[in-house]
């Protein structure tokens, strides 16, 4: 097994500097940091904490990491989470990643290190050595709302691609052809899901897949609105904007708004992922729903499963189409 010299040597740097990165020292530049990481890959190398608390009893916890607490998926997935553990007389300790890997790995250590029992997480785009090491130690994990190519673990995710095709055949019965989609990261497995199912759902329709109504993001405000911007700034921009998440589709209203358009008439919106405050928008914003609370009660059950020592199987869950006013055409 790899040494912290080991990675030091490889990385070029001190084995204080790599003691550095193992505790999240803000005195280590990015460029310093991302070396030591990819020799901790290469190596295999995986921190001594994590690899004595292997061997240490049960605590009666579990670790819940999620993309990004500012979402308010993520918010009601870690309820669900929390609603199931406190059934089973567990306890969750949440991080939240923000999205990045480093992040992710931070609280993947410190959870480790106060030696939960298993292991939530919502993974980031970048398979990190950690998480490798988590999967190839056999430490009770499993992943929610997406996956990692290549690592053998179980999951619990939705299936939207039926509501999805449903969407694009309700914007087609409202006489809507010309249908963008703003698309999370194709890096991250949501990501790709919904927008290869978006491209067979238009297919299946019948209707043209534009590549200048196809754009990508990260799943968050700012990227919403920008998308917004440049589709409406086309020549000829879409009738329908469907945002890949409630953020996004956020800040695609922010910039239809700014722009003094009225929806539906002007442009129409459809978002993955329904959020309560969608059904006080005027008009309220027709949206995929996914089966957020259950989710997460689903991958507490799973992981209680691996936690007991039994193995379980991947769960996905069907997304459901709700229909309300933000995709109406004018005498529709």
């Amino acid at each position: 097994m790899a040494r912290i010299k080991d990675v030091a040597a490889r990385a070029g740097v001190s084995v204080a500097t790599v003691s550095r990165v193992l505790n999240d020292n803000p005195s280590v530049t990015e460029e310093t940091r991302d070396r030591v990481y990819a020799a901790m890959k290469e190596l295999r190398y995986v921190p001594n904490a994590v690899a004595r608390s292997l061997r240490t009893e049960a605590t009666r916890t579990i670790g819940l990491i999620i993309g990004d607490i500012l979402n308010p998926f993520f918010t009601e997935l870690a309820r669900g989470v929390e609603d199931e553990a406190r059934q089973a007389g567990y306890t969750v300790v949440i991080g939240n990643a923000d999205e990045r890997a480093e992040e992710q790995d931070h609280y993947v250590r410190t959870l480790v290190e106060q030696r939960v029992d298993g292991l939530l997480i919502c993974p980031t785009a970048e398979v990190t050595p950690l998480v490798e090491e988590l999967v190839r130690t056999g430490r009770p994990l499993v992943f929610l709302d997406r996956t990692i190519s290549g690592l053998d673990v179980p999951s619990v995710r939705a299936d939207g691609a039926t509501a999805i095709a449903a969407l694009v055949a309700h914007l087609k019965s409202r006489g809507h052809r010309r249908i963008a989609f703003a698309s999370g990261p194709a890096t991250l497995s949501t990501g790709r899901e919904r927008t290869e199912a978006f491209a067979a759902a238009m297919n299946e329709a019948g209707l043209d897949l534009r590549t200048e109504y196809l754009a990508t993001g990260d799943f968050r405000e700012g990227s919403g609105r920008a998308i917004t911007a440049r589709l409406l700034d086309l020549p000829e921009p879409p009738e329908v904007i469907f945002f890949g998440d409630n953020l996004m589709t956020l800040g695609g209203l922010d910039e239809i708004r700014a722009r003094g358009l009225r929806i539906p008439d002007d442009v129409a919106v459809a978002s993955f992922d329904d959020v309560t405050w969608f059904v006080h928008v005027d008009p309220p914003i027709t949206a995929i729903a996914q089966p957020t609370a259950e989710m997460g009660r689903t991958a507490v059950r799973l992981l209680l499963q691996g936690v007991a020592g039994r193995s379980g199987e991947s769960v996905v869950l069907p997304a459901e189409l709700v229909v309300r006013r933000s995709c109406e055409r004018k005498g529709a």
